[in-house]
């Protein structure tokens, strides 16, 4: 599967010298980022609105969902979670899966010497509901008319509402799961009454990183085969570059609101969409006339490169007209873990990229800038594969091959490292066409324990 060198090369790169992001400066409010008003978030949604062309969303929805679970497991191993155990069990009632849970267990939760580790077993656990066990798009997340919804299942019910002609609802999956998916895609089409092109693809074995022993750095075999690892979300690169929607709305599978309280969300789709189909138009328009001149004034609309990066002559202008697209949804940063929009130097370049904080070096210059960030990428873009000039890109021609990570963990007792490819809007993004708009923060609501889900997002709006 591998060759020697090829081997070698990724032996380098997980035990060479890190490989870390240059920040040049956060990108802020009229630095990188565009602060929209009430009109133009309401002529932005009326030009999506009228758009009649090819439109799908992609969905990573592989990841496991056993993570939400772990202050149970904690509990089960040493019983030191307890107060949090009673805290979540005492709401159990309010969750969208007790109404399906066994008439026994719903009587151990009421009881006064209810058995905690006896309830916990039976969510977490195949001889109960198995939720652990369950990638977390098939997690039940709401109820929606008496209904338990998953988080896949909310992702197609707010989407059908935004627009009705929906090419593809595309979704990266464990292959072992896609039968489950498309049970829970029939139950929604009965709800809604009407046909859903729901894809799925699973992330490529090929792509797979070898693990290398952190000990001795050499490649860890099992029976003479070489042991590999998922190579990160970077590696569903070929599964976007699949698509051939013009338009492309990207979305975590846990960030998804109560569906009473997807107006928000989805006006903030219409607008992502609006400005992606208005710059395009733009371009495109530049493309048959070049100007600089032109450009300038677009690129104080939309800050898409550094003014020091300005191209002095139409063949470097024209450069512009080849790329992909994107336009991302950016939070104000109240602490989240995860990546931000920062100017970055790179290559004798300054770019916008969204960095995340594990490709930033602990220098003390880096980590001030870092430190003075005013916003967070929450996941929610409008992306195209198709360039101004109207041709399909291929994307991996735009793809920064050297912005990948470096995982260490242990696996069976074995510390153990490897390479995770560039991560899907970091790296394999870096030579987009690229525009930070802030978005309300609300709209982001990533449920990353179990218990987010009694936070207010995920609550019925009465």
């Amino acid at each position: 599967m591998f060759s020697r060198d090829q081997i070698e090369i990724q032996r380098k790169k997980v035990f060479g010298e890190p490989n870390y992001m240059e920040l040049n400066r956060p990108c802020t409010i009229s630095d990188g980022i565009v602060k929209l008003s009430a009109n133009e978030i309401e002529e932005y949604a009326k030009i999506f609105d009228q758009y009649n062309g090819t439109f799908s969303f992609f969905i990573p929805a592989s990841g496991a969902g056993s993570r939400m679970f772990q202050f149970m497991f904690e509990f089960l191993s040493d019983s030191k979670q307890e107060n949090e155990i009673d805290a979540f069990i005492d709401q159990l009632n309010k969750y969208s899966f007790y109404d399906s849970l066994s008439e026994i267990i719903k009587t151990e939760i009421s009881s006064q010497k209810k058995d905690k580790k006896k309830i916990i077993e039976y969510l977490l656990f195949e001889s109960g509901l198995g939720l652990s066990k369950l990638p977390k798009g098939l997690v039940p997340f709401h109820r929606f008319n008496n209904l338990t919804i998953t988080a896949f299942q909310e992702h197609l019910l707010q989407g059908n509402d935004l627009k009705s002609s929906i090419n593809e609802f595309h979704f990266t999956i464990q292959k072992e799961f896609e039968d489950f998916f498309i049970q829970e895609c029939s139950s929604i089409e009965k709800v809604i009454e009407k046909s859903i092109n729901v894809t799925f693809s699973e992330q490529d074995p090929a792509t797979n990183s070898i693990a290398f022993d952190q000990k001795n750095k050499e490649p860890l075999e099992e029976k003479g085969t070489l042991i590999t690892r998922p190579s990160g979300h970077g590696a569903l690169l070929g599964s976007l570059n699949y698509m051939n929607s013009e338009l492309i709305l990207i979305k975590n599978i846990d960030n998804v609101q109560h569906y009473s309280r997807k107006d928000q969300s989805n006006t903030y789709w219409k607008v992502l969409s609006g400005i992606l189909i208005d710059l395009k138009n733009r371009l495109r328009s530049l493309s048959e006339s070049p100007s600089i001149v032109e450009f300038e004034k677009l690129n104080e609309k939309y800050h898409l490169i550094d003014k020091s990066m300005m191209p002095t002559s139409v063949e470097q202008l024209s450069e512009l007209f080849n790329k992909p697209m994107r336009v991302c949804g950016m939070v104000k940063n109240e602490g989240q873990p995860g990546g931000g929009p920062f100017w970055v130097s790179r290559n004798g370049r300054i770019t916008k990229q969204i960095v995340e904080k594990a490709e930033i070096s602990n220098s003390s210059d880096q980590q001030y800038i870092l430190n003075s960030s005013t916003h967070f990428n929450p996941v929610m873009i409008a992306a195209s594969p198709y360039s101004a000039s109207g041709k399909r890109v291929d994307l991996f021609d735009h793809r920064d091959d050297d912005a990948f990570f470096i995982t260490r963990k242990s696996q069976e007792g074995s510390d153990i490292s490897y390479l995770e490819q560039p991560g899907l809007w970091n790296g394999s993004m870096s030579d987009w066409i690229t525009v930070f708009v802030e978005i309300p923060s609300n709209i982001f609501s990533p449920v990353k324990s179990i218990t987010d889900l009694m936070n207010e997002a995920h609550q019925e709006l009465t």
